[in-house]
């Protein structure tokens, strides 16, 4: 006799025998766990047969258990295609729940000050073990559950799904929409380089827009912890992103769940009849149970993402890190994050208060408030022609806005500085960094200390008060300078494309912003290439460019002529004016730039 309060196993042993007394003993555990399926009943879901006992064991665990009370015990089978949701629901969750996996990885490696945060990412990068891929999977995932959950939301407009009796599950959609717009926005600023740290300048420089003054000023102070995005504002980043808005992503998704779970899935609109709700009326013959068919197609989604996810991170995303923060350095052509271009496209297009602050909230507000005011019981798209028009042109409307938002519309540069950005980017790789170091290393041009043009003699050239014959001074600096002109494209080729391809791939990319993207803002113009090894593992890429200056107008434009061809600027003998302007930089020989 045991003196445990229950039979030990050591007594069913004696009592059955080994196999049996194992057996039943692993079949009572299966059940506590599963909280109602045993081995038996796991058996028969797993080979797709129905189910021997009643009342149909497969429902317990939606009923009684923690994991999937969650989660309907049967489905419509109109639903458990690809359309009517395209996944998109389930995908949302999917990118929440891996981005807390991986999030979870680079926290132990990442400390939130700006002295040190930046040489931890550099750590997580080289040193930690598959640190790079977990970093490059993060920002893949948010980037793909911003996109998801948009993407979803769409998707339940445009079938009518957010009617009665779910206009409370739309609601709670909303606010996962926003949370995770905050979400990425909010981790955008932990890697502390200045890709991130001007992106959330001028993201916070949105709130101080907010009226009165005195709210848009505390709201802007609140965020940043500071005037300027410091130590202060970088922690306060830090806990949104780790602690606050994950909390507040998990109690509204288990709002939403609920909601789902209660009024269950809506059908395809051809699938009702108009203004009724019979999502959970499912008949026996079209029901699909969670378990074993919904479950193990979610299990192959799961495996199918994740493997694609590694897949991209392994040979086609990267993660970007650019130089460390600098507060006293804007990088040209800074923008907000991608998801956020639209509303940056609204700010070019009038005042800051109203394009910045008051525009948007309507806009939110009203996404709360359609399905209170849209009362048409119809869900279907031939009943829908205005809302869907409407949408559409919403849609149409933000892909306006967002490339508005970009660098490419209202934002003057000259254009000499836009060839060197192309070209050499300050953030970023660009066309010169990506050529390997032994292609530079075998088309050295200045092999000799007195052929190195160096950038304060382009700047007296440049300065001079006398007329300077620019073109002749670098040739007679660097006589083996790469020249790039209008008609020598073809012997450029010649020379360069079989044996060095990527410095024939910048030569070709120099030789189009020259002569085909910004011919009328520099014309007549001629690149020169220098290139000069400054240590034994160390090249100095060095580009310039010479041009006659064109008139302009009052408005900054240029002035063409008869011919269609800019005027140009003369002095006081009649001569063009001739400019010049160039661009440096180092590449390692370790750099790698190539490889990504």
């Amino acid at each position: 006799m045991s003196v445990l309060p229950v039979p030990s196993i050591l007594d069913d042993i004696k009592e059955k025998g080994v196999r049996k007394a194992v057996y039943e003993t692993l079949d009572r555990t299966t059940e506590r766990v599963t909280a109602g399926m045993n081995l038996q009943d796991i058996r028969e879901a797993l080979r797709g047969d129905k189910p021997s006992r009643r009342p149909n064991p497969r429902l317990t665990p939606h009923a009684d258990g923690f994991w999937l009370h969650m989660r309907p015990s049967y489905y419509h089978t109109a639903v458990t295609g690809l359309y009517p949701t395209f996944r998109l629901g389930w995908l949302s969750t999917f990118f929440f729940a891996f981005e807390i996996i991986t999030g979870l990885f680079l926290m132990i490696f990442y400390t939130p000050s700006p002295d040190v945060a930046y040489n931890d990412m550099k750590n997580i990068l080289g040193n930690v073990p598959l640190g790079q891929l977990m970093r490059d999977l993060h920002r893949l995932g948010a980037e793909g559950m911003v996109t998801v959950v948009a993407l979803h939301m769409l998707r339940t407009f445009v079938t009518g799904s957010y009617k009665k009796p779910r206009q409370f599950t739309w609601f709670t959609g909303v606010v996962l929409l926003l949370v995770t717009l905050f979400l990425s926005f909010s981790g955008y600023l932990l890697p502390w380089d200045q890709l991130a740290f001007w992106a959330v300048t001028i993201g916070t420089s949105m709130a101080e827009a907010a009226p009165p003054q005195v709210v848009g000023t505390n709201v802007n102070l609140l965020l940043r912890g500071a005037p300027d995005i410091g130590a202060g504002g970088l922690l306060r980043f830090y806990l949104l992103h780790v602690f606050a808005l994950p909390l507040i992503t998990t109690i509204f998704l288990g709002v939403h769940y609920y909601k789902v779970v209660l009024h269950g899935h809506s059908l395809p609109p051809r699938e009702e009849e108009v203004g009724k709700d019979t999502a959970k009326r499912v008949p026996m013959d079209r029901r699909t149970y969670y378990i074993p068919d919904i479950m193990s197609n979610e299990l192959a989604w799961i495996g199918m993402c994740g493997f694609i996810l590694v897949l991209l991170c392994l040979w086609f995303f990267h993660a970007p890190l650019e130089n460390h923060a600098d507060p006293q350095v804007t990088p040209l052509h800074t923008t907000a994050p991608w998801y956020f271009l639209w509303l940056q496209g609204m700010l070019k297009l009038g005042d800051k208060v109203i394009m910045g602050v008051v525009l948007p909230t309507v806009i939110f507000g009203f996404l709360f408030v359609l399905p209170y005011v849209d009362l048409t019981p119809s869900r279907r798209y031939a009943h829908r022609r205005i809302a869907l028009s409407l949408g559409m042109l919403t849609c149409l409307a933000l892909v306006i806005l967002t490339y508005m938002g970009t660098p490419y519309y209202g934002v003057s540069t000259a254009a000499n500085d836009e060839v060197a950005q192309e070209l050499i980017p300050m953030e970023g790789v660009g066309e010169i960094r990506a050529i390997p170091f032994d292609e530079l290393q075998a088309n050295l041009t200045a092999t000799e200390s007195s052929n190195v043009i160096w950038s304060v003699e382009v700047d007296a050239w440049k300065n001079s008060t006398t007329p300077v014959d620019l073109d002749a001074n670098v040739l007679a600096r660097d006589p083996n300078a790469i020249v790039i002109r209008e008609d020598n494209l073809d012997q450029l080729e010649e020379l360069y494309k079989e044996n060095y391809p990527e410095l024939w791939k910048a030569i070709e990319e120099y030789h189009h912003l020259l002569f085909d993207e910004f011919s009328d803002s520099l014309p007549n113009a001629v690149g020169y290439i220098s290139i000069s090894l400054t240590q034994s593992n160390l090249v100095r890429f060095y580009i310039l460019m010479t041009w006659d200056v064109p008139q302009v107008d009052d408005e900054g434009e240029i002035v063409m002529n008869d011919d269609d061809e800019p005027k140009l600027l003369l002095n006081e003998e009649g001569n063009p004016i001739r400019a010049i302007s160039g661009k440096q930089v180092y590449i390692h020989e370790e750099s790698e730039w190539h490889a990504h």
